[in-house]
């Protein structure tokens, strides 16, 4: 797709990065028949082609609108149109470049700029934890909209660590909100890699991979929080003391991955951030190698019938398919995906549950919809926001895999 930059963006790196993804457009159209919002509401400006071609508008000068806003908004950022485009078009780097540039000419209502801030600063602050321990307190009390965003308080065992010392170390990056709203996907995972012989190291000074602030088109806040994140397990990268930097959040994981990216133009971080997503890994990315570690383990019970949500940064933004159900079922659980629709975005997307809920909420039941048929004893995923967006509209227990096979391993 031929793009003629207007001059005020002709110096500009990230337009000429935007102009570059655009040439290889060939605005074939098959990225619309799997994008979700273009399913749902059957505009074509809610479709990644749409949307590439406001993008497009803008960069050769045409003035951004609010209406250009809210279509750029109601994308997912899913990238399922990246796995369907057949030309390559790297859908996700633009869409972000198009928002920021976007975000800087048209002016949002307070209300929205509100919200937005309360999302990035709340969410990776401090005073989160205490705040979701006073939500799970007074949880029944709840009105069912904020219900559905407190998961019930954990059990005991949450909070259980190895501790055993291990010649093989991985780093596990503990997330933002995770510790305080799951805490067992983080002990769960150390506890696995334990049974096979892996000590989990976290750095304290690790947090927020840099997703929302990004996604929220703060990105200087993002690229902050990912030189913070950099920081914190370069000593521990640099004197080759692990063998991986291990993602248990499949949204994180992607980002963290892409860090090589996001800082290419910084001299003082660029080497160190390639290297960083070098080393990260999927916690699905280390389960081939676990399977003959842990299969002894596993107990010899009533086979758990489990269905398995592969999420959209997993599938799509990382390219990883297939892993989590091959390995499981190799270790004894019957896993199945569902026969429809298992490409698609369940509509949790980080924020964009609470930004766009109307939308979210379709999607969210449009999934557990396609995912009832296989009468599962358990929904599984693995990010965190997947699994409380989709729990918060079904009775069946919705899990990250991992928590699964740990209840599974012999103590």
């Amino acid at each position: 797709m031929q793009t003629a930059l207007a001059a005020e963006f002709r110096n500009s790196p990230q337009a000429l990065e935007a102009e570059a993804i655009l040439r290889k457009c060939v605005h074939c159209g098959f990225c619309t028949a799997t994008c979700p919002t273009y399913q749902l509401l059957g505009d074509e400006l809610d479709g990644p082609r749409g949307r590439i071609y406001l993008m497009k508008q803008v960069l050769e000068g045409h003035a951004p609108t609010r209406k250009t806003q809210a279509h750029l908004d109601r994308c997912l950022t899913c990238r399922n149109c990246e796995t369907t485009c057949p030309s390559g078009v790297q859908y996700g780097n633009l869409v972000e470049i198009g928002r920021r540039i976007v975000e800087e000419r048209v002016e949002r209502p307070r209300g929205e700029r509100a919200l937005r801030w309360l999302l990035k600063e709340g969410l990776t602050s401090p005073l989160f934890a205490p705040a979701m321990k006073l939500g799970q307190w007074v949880r029944p009390l709840l009105p069912a909209a904020l219900k559905h965003k407190v998961p019930a308080r954990a059990g005991a065992n949450a909070h259980r660590w190895p501790a055993r010392q291990r010649e093989r170390r991985v780093l596990l990056l503990m997330g933002c909100v995770q510790p305080a709203m799951m805490p067992n996907i983080n002990s769960a995972t150390a506890r696995v890699l334990d049974a096979a012989g892996i000590q989990t190291l976290v750095a304290d000074d690790a947090g927020c991979c840099g997703a929302i602030r990004t996604h929220l088109n703060d990105h200087e806040g993002g690229l902050a929080d990912m030189r913070r994140n950099i920081d914190a397990w370069w000593p521990t990268v640099s004197a080759g003391k692990v063998e991986a930097i291990v993602m248990n959040a499949s949204g994180c994981g992607v980002t963290v991955k892409e860090y090589g990216h996001a800082l290419a133009h910084d001299p003082a971080y660029a080497d160190k951030a390639r290297r960083i997503g070098e080393l990260t890994k999927d916690l699905s990315e280390l389960l081939p190698e676990l399977v003959p570690l842990l299969k002894d383990k596993v107990r010899r019970r009533r086979v758990t019938h489990l269905a398995f949500h592969p999420p959209c940064s997993l599938q799509h933004g990382q390219q990883l398919r297939g892993g989590v159900e091959t390995s499981l079922g190799a270790l004894g659980f019957d896993v199945k995906l569902a026969t429809s629709d298992a490409h698609l975005c369940c509509g949790s997307a980080g924020t964009y549950s609470v930004l766009q809920p109307h939308l979210a909420y379709e999607l969210r039941d449009r999934k557990l919809a396609s995912l009832a048929p296989l009468q599962a004893q358990t929904i599984v995923s693995a990010n965190i926001g997947c699994i409380q967006h989709l729990q918060s509209g079904t009775t069946t227990p919705v899990r990250h895999w991992v928590e699964v096979l740990d209840e599974a391993l012999v103590p």
